[in-house]
């Protein structure tokens, strides 16, 4: 019997696993960027929309843990309604964590840094009734507001704009929007029948 020996490893075609170095960036920093805006603004918006980015996530998050969860005669709106407000934070949180990198910060990311960061309480695991959704969702969505209006002043007064656009055009109007969408879903109006007499 003829015995041949094992074949050679190859090294270089193993794909690498594992922590291969150090950070080449520590979170809190920025690097230069040529984009006429002093360090120091740089940094402070970094900082902002790096809250802004933990919050916007949790709100992300807490439309889709609903979006699962609502149960009821609404079932069905809210269902559709939290999942449509879902992805349009999904887009938010992009485009917060974008414009960071474009002020050469770094932008938070992982689930457990998001939540010892986030401002939103943290809502129990289990099932809730929708009008408790609701109300957690209107308390998440103004926390988001009253720190994007600040950011917004904050990056007015540094001149940037950049920052002041996302803020105001997309940050605040749409939550302003959702906050809207949502609000009405418990609102306590009579229900009208087609003859324009109220139901008893």
């Amino acid at each position: 019997m003829n015995k041949s020996a094992p074949p050679k490893v190859v090294r270089g075609a193993a794909p690498p696993t594992g922590p291969q170095a150090h950070e080449i960036q520590a979170f809190g920093s920025v690097v230069p960027m040529p984009i006429a805006l002093a360090e120091a603004t740089r940094r402070e918006s970094a900082a902002n929309l790096n809250q802004l980015l933990a919050d916007t996530i949790t709100l992300r998050d807490l439309y889709k843990k609903h979006h699962w969860q609502v149960s009821g005669p609404t079932f069905y709106q809210l269902h559709l309604l939290f999942d449509k407000h879902f992805n349009e934070q999904s887009e938010l949180v992009d485009l917060i964590a974008e414009r960071i990198m474009m002020l050469g910060g770094v932008s938070i990311a992982m689930a457990a840094d998001v939540a010892e960061t986030t401002l939103i309480p943290r809502p129990p695991k289990g099932r809730e009734e929708v009008p408790v959704q609701v109300s957690r969702l209107l308390h998440a969505h103004e926390i988001v507001l009253k720190e994007a209006r600040t950011m917004a002043r904050q990056a007015a007064q540094d001149s940037d704009d950049g920052t002041n656009d996302l803020l105001v055009s997309s940050v605040i109007r749409t939550n302003e929007m959702q906050v809207w969408f949502v609000a009405e879903h418990v609102v306590d109006g009579p229900l009208v029948r087609a003859n324009g007499r109220h139901a008893d």
